[in-house]
């Protein structure tokens, strides 16, 4: 077998090479080396003996490395690799698309109804994702149901009924017959070790693309942090997880992120008393929360051109992205934060959900989590002045709620920036910098910029003065398309400055 690699506009051969040769983890889910005399694909840090350039075979991605008819190997386990986060982010029609199908729109849609939600042409999207990726979209998404499975097996104890309903296949024989088919192995043959069951903890690994400043990202969500519904400490995060929409009866769980044991870049998930079915969705919420597909490489790349970022860079190489767990949550987060401080929205937030929110069972309370955050039909009508409210920032919030409900406003992946925004500053009481502070924490948006918030505009100054909301617009157009992650250093900057003073 010797098929030729797949194409794609980032991919050089010689970095490849290189990255390969010394296993460089910051290359890590951007390339996949396939080796021609074992039919096997691998990630560039794979521990495996160097094969030889004659039987290299490079692709963009796992889906186009499988179509060419390669197997993902069992030492390096490409399922673990972070996405690509420069296609899977920002309003390109494949970044889209992408995003879409990680929530599993093409598990009960045809792709005609995937390519209509980005506004183009079945045929059209089909094309873009051959000519970027190397595959078709079905592919992408037959590529991740199954990779996500093979780590399932490989991690957990989950019965193989149970993986194959997490990884999205309809049945146990539709699972068993896919995974024959692409890795020529029964699912059952990955466990030639059980492991042993732990009640009803699931542990999975969130693999992410060094460097990773994780005791910055948890002093963020220790800032904001709801009592009794999150709880935050030197190493680790943990929140509860809300009832399944799909299912209100379930019971709900909690989850803990802290890092994995050990050298490995990689978070350590734990999750329990959380349906296998909704492990997919839950590690996609996570992945974005955390920000675990970003690539620092072409952050800094585009950010370090600037006078006052860069040494803000070198500070902090690996500083990401936080996104929040709820898009609803963020969202009326952020209208409590309006022209308050991030002590203040806070202690607002905390009364919000003891007050509106679910309570949760005594076992959970015993861990630490006592309510879940409210959801829109819980908010859409409440007393919001009987916890401190403004009648005008209550009105607000309920309005949010019952937009989110008829639908003016929503957290699809389909909408680029712009029409994000116009959604939301079309509802009374949301200007630019709440829109832009959802899309940022909401969606985890990469370029979304609030001009008008205060310290942005002084912590961006050259020389301390506040800058106007043009001039803050226009030096940020250098920074697309990852302003937000500006935001996030100029935001650090300046608390640190604040600490010093």
């Amino acid at each position: 077998m010797s098929p030729p690699s797949v194409p794609a506009a980032t991919l050089d051969p010689r970095v490849c090479e290189q990255a390969r040769l010394s296993r460089d983890a910051r290359f890590d889910g951007l390339f996949f080396t396939a080796v021609t005399s074992t039919g096997i694909y691998c990630r560039p840090v794979c521990p495996a003996p160097t094969p030889r350039r004659e039987n290299i075979r490079y692709y963009a991605n796992a889906a186009s490395a499988e179509a060419a008819g390669f197997r993902p190997c069992l030492r390096c386990r490409p399922e673990l690799s972070p996405a690509d986060g420069a296609l899977h982010r920002g309003d390109a029609a494949v970044s889209r698309a992408l995003k879409l199908i990680d929530e599993g729109a093409l598990a009960d849609q045809p792709l005609s109804a995937l390519a209509g939600r980005i506004g183009i042409g079945e045929r059209q999207l089909r094309r873009l994702f051959v000519d970027r990726l190397g595959v078709a979209p079905l592919g992408v998404h037959c590529t991740r149901r199954l990779l996500f499975a093979k780590q399932l097996l490989t991690e957990t104890s989950l019965p193989i009924t149970d993986v194959a309903l997490a990884a999205g296949f309809g049945s146990l024989r539709r699972f068993n017959a896919s995974f024959l088919d692409a890795y020529r192995m029964p699912p059952r043959d990955l466990r030639k070790r059980p492991i042993a069951p732990t009640d009803d903890l699931t542990t999975l690994r969130l693999v992410y693309r060094p460097p990773y400043d994780f005791a910055s990202m948890l002093s963020f969500l220790a800032t904001r942090a709801l009592p009794g519904v999150e709880a935050v400490d030197a190493s680790s995060y943990s929140r509860v997880i809300g009832p399944d929409t799909m299912n209100p009866s379930a019971a709900p769980g909690w989850l803990r992120v802290s890092a994995w044991p050990g050298d490995e870049h990689a978070l350590k998930l734990e999750l329990h008393g959380v349906s296998s079915t909704r492990l997919l969705e839950v590690v996609g919420r996570l992945r974005r929360m955390f920000d675990l597909d970003a690539d620092p490489q072409a952050i800094a790349s585009a950010l370090g051109a600037s006078k006052r970022l860069r040494p803000l860079l070198k500070r902090h190489p690996g500083l990401r992205l936080p996104s929040g767990w709820d898009g609803f949550e963020i969202a009326v987060r952020a209208v409590l934060g309006q022209q308050v401080s991030v002590a203040a929205a806070r202690t607002l937030a905390a009364r919000l959900a003891a007050r509106f929110g679910q309570r949760l069972p005594e076992a959970l309370a015993a861990s630490g989590f006592e309510y879940s955050f409210p959801t829109a039909a819980q908010l859409a009508d409440a007393d919001l002045a009987s916890i401190g409210l403004t009648r005008a920032r209550a009105d607000t919030v309920r309005t949010v709620a019952r937009a989110l409900l008829d639908g003016r406003v929503d957290f699809r992946s389909e909408h680029t920036l712009d029409d994000f925004v116009a959604r939301w500053v079309a509802l009374p009481g949301i200007g630019p910098w709440t829109a832009q502070y959802i899309a940022m924490r909401g969606l985890g948006h990469p370029d979304a910029f609030p001009t008008d918030d205060l310290v942005l505009r002084r912590a961006a100054s050259d020389d301390g003065s506040v800058l106007g909301s043009k001039a803050l617009a226009a030096r940020s157009d250098g920074w697309r398309p990852w302003r937000a992650y500006a935001v996030i250093h100029l935001w650090r900057d300046s608390m640190r400055v604040d600490a010093v003073k």
